[in-house]
């Protein structure tokens, strides 16, 4: 199994396409340890399957890893790893019909999920602060103690999701990676901000 990602980028299909593809490529320039995951809840099925043959063609090319969120049929039509939000297919559900190597991230908000996280081989841990992406959420950030406390009921790697920033990152010791939205993809410079999130403690 290769290793897990220590960055993903998640998709905002709100962007016109042509940016966010763009920001796309330009944050896989910080190298192989960032991933790309395909979210996009109120896609159809037909455009959700162009959009990830479009990011596996991207990501393929330059040996970086793609997720595809919640739908195992287009990760396995793409070639692609799967992640798992809260409250769906578990792990033991679709393991057994992903070929050998792909690697399955789960979404985690709070301890049981954590529990039921048990065999995947990362986990999302959100939202660590107020979601820049999602100015209507409502549930109470995590902050720096509740991130380090679900992360260690894990028995994987915990990523901290949510209102993430260079700066924030550095606030949080012992985080194998981070998983972030805007603040990629509405950089000026979004290798650049990748970079300094992938060099964060």
């Amino acid at each position: 199994m290769p290793a897990a990602p220590r960055l993903i980028v998640i998709t905002d299909w709100r962007l016109p396409r042509a940016r966010l593809l763009s920001a796309l490529e330009r944050a896989l320039e910080a190298g192989p340890e960032v991933a790309v995951q395909h979210r996009h809840p109120e896609a159809s099925a037909r455009t959700f399957l162009e959009e990830a043959r479009w990011l596996a063609e991207l990501c393929h090319a330059r040996g970086n890893p793609l997720f595809v969120n919640g739908r195992l049929e287009v990760a396995l039509l793409v070639g692609a790893h799967l992640h798992l939000p809260a409250q769906g297919l578990t792990v033991e559900d679709v393991r057994p019909h992903l070929p050998a190597g792909r690697q399955i991230s789960v979404a985690v908000h709070d301890e049981e999920e954590a529990r039921l996280a048990r065999g995947a081989d990362l986990a999302l841990v959100s939202p660590v602060y107020a979601p820049g992406s999602k100015p209507g959420d409502t549930r109470p950030p995590l902050g720096p103690s509740g991130f380090q406390a679900l992360a260690a009921v894990l028995s994987c790697p915990a990523l901290a999701l949510g209102g993430l920033s260079p700066e924030r990152a550095a606030l949080l010791p012992g985080a194998y990676g981070f998983a972030v939205i805007s603040a990629v993809l509405e950089a000026d410079a979004p290798a650049a901000v990748a970079r300094a999130l992938l060099r964060s403690p």
